[in-house]
């Protein structure tokens, strides 16, 4: 009996997923921006509200807790009640949590505005995420809109810094929120006309049990990180924070293996792609992330630059980010998801060790532009992989826990990367010293280059990439059945 031919992935998008691409793209870009667009703005905006210096930070943690503990969650609801109603209930949220901030008038005004920032985030970053890969079939189609996707995330990180200096600078810290309010009422607008819901829908019990352990745990996670990144690791508050995190999370898995229905399957977390391309996806988020941060510190505290240009001076990434998108998918089509996570994060580490060099002088600016600019181009391309590994080879109905799981290493990354390096730079030293900067990108870079060397042993068995087979090869590296 002769073989049926094997069915070949489509290679071009329709009008209508070109549109659905536009559309998810300005939304994920929007979401990348509001986690960076203050950072710059926060002395501004404390001196402009009133806010006291110690609770300064606040309004950064506030938002980076509810985005990074919420999102496991409110990923996995979206696969009970539709993901697009999650989606435009965030959006819209998302939309009057920015007008309430841009017109806030004092702190706590401020603060319940960012808290509604973060659970809007929480709600559309894995609801988004989730119709990408459901409107765009396995192969070379999803794996161009999430290398598009991974440089909206990565440049809208940079270009919230950006645009942070910008308004600031010359309008005010208030359009930081209020930039957002056009954005989101366009998406509210256009979603319905365009995105669509799958009919595969889970079915079962939600497992509020898991629910509540693994949110209470990430909170504490993210909140103890955080605290200890303000006030040392040996901070009474941030110790048992971190050790209560501990504690729910190891409850959460025994009662995941346990659960006839559960909100996490242990099995999903036990295959090697889904798990080290999370491991890989955490590191490389958080590093990044750290390593902005730490950049913003010497370009300001060290070379005096001005928050415009210092953001100007990071726009580096922005491009390395464009070029590693481009590059993401290809490198995965010739030498697999092992071969982009190791590549990309080899690339991150080497360029972020380079800028162990950066003296005192200005002239020292254009070793950063290089360096960055390099070096987001191996960002992204970890992104890239990431995103593949972590939601290839699932059913559509798994697709929000998948999504879920991808942007809680995504925000539970970017929330816990500054604290802890902001820690390791005062360890030695001060946010201000050049030494303990320095100090701080050498473990930086470090951690970067023990991950590749993790994930290159840990995927070693990955079957490489089958001639012909091009970016229609699954996550795993193994050809579909049908081939």
């Amino acid at each position: 009996m002769t073989a049926a031919p094997p069915v070949e992935a489509p290679t071009s998008m329709t009008r209508k997923q070109l549109l659905i691409l536009l559309l998810l793209l300005a939304s994920q870009f929007m979401l990348a921006v509001d986690f960076s667009i203050l950072n710059v703005a926060l002395p501004t905006v404390g001196a402009g509200l009133g806010f006291a210096e110690a609770d300064l930070q606040w309004i950064a943690t506030s938002f980076a807790l509810c985005a990074a503990g919420f999102t496991l969650l409110l990923g996995r609801v979206g696969d009970y009640v539709g993901r697009r109603r999650i989606f435009l209930i965030g959006m819209a949220s998302l939309g009057i949590a920015s007008l309430v901030g841009g017109l806030a008038t004092n702190p706590a005004m401020l603060l319940t505005a960012r808290v509604a920032q973060g659970l809007a985030t929480a709600a559309v970053t894995p609801a988004g995420l989730s119709l990408l890969t459901t409107s765009f079939p396995e192969g070379p189609l999803r794996a161009r809109a999430l290398g598009l996707n991974s440089v909206m995330m990565s440049t809208g990180f940079t270009a919230g810094a950006i645009l942070g200096g910008v308004l600031t600078d010359l309008l005010s810290w208030r359009w930081a929120f209020l930039v957002n309010v056009p954005v989101a009422a366009v998406v509210v607008l256009l979603a319905p006309l365009l995105l669509t819901d799958s009919a595969d829908r889970e079915r079962s019990p939600l497992d509020v049990p898991g629910a509540v352990l693994v949110t209470t745990g990430l909170l504490a996670l993210v909140f103890g990180v955080t605290r200890a990144g303000e006030e040392g690791f040996t901070d009474p508050w941030a110790v048992a924070a971190m050790l209560a995190s501990v504690v729910l999370l190891v409850a959460f898995w025994r009662a995941e293996s346990h659960h006839p229905h559960p909100l996490v399957p242990t099995a999903i977390l036990r295959r090697r792609t889904i798990g080290w391309g999370n491991a890989a996806g955490f590191v490389t988020f958080s590093m990044e992330s750290s390593l902005v941060f730490l950049l913003t510190l010497y370009l300001q505290h060290v070379l005096d630059l001005t928050p415009l240009q210092t953001g100007l001076t990071l726009g580096g990434l922005g491009l390395g980010a464009i070029l590693g998108g481009v590059t993401g998918p290809r490198v995965i089509a010739t030498f697999g998801v092992r071969g982009a996570l190791v590549g990309g994060l080899s690339v991150q580490a080497v360029f972020t060790a380079l800028l162990l060099l950066v003296g005192p002088a200005v002239g020292w600016i254009w070793l950063v532009l290089g360096a960055t600019f390099l070096g987001a181009i191996g960002h992204v391309c970890v992104i890239v992989g990431f995103m593949v590994a972590a939601t290839s080879g699932l059913p559509d109905h798994e697709q929000g826990l998948a999504t879920g799981l991808a942007t809680m290493t995504q925000q539970v990354g970017v929330a816990m990367g500054v604290p802890v390096m902001s820690a390791v730079a005062t360890t030695v030293g001060s946010l201000e010293s050049l030494g303990a900067l320095r100090v701080a990108i050498g473990v930086d870079a470090a951690v970067v280059a023990a991950a590749a060397l993790l994930v290159a042993t840990q995927l070693r068995g990955e079957p490489a990439p089958v001639a012909g087979a091009g970016e229609g090869v699954r996550a795993d590296g193994e050809v579909p059945a049908s081939a």
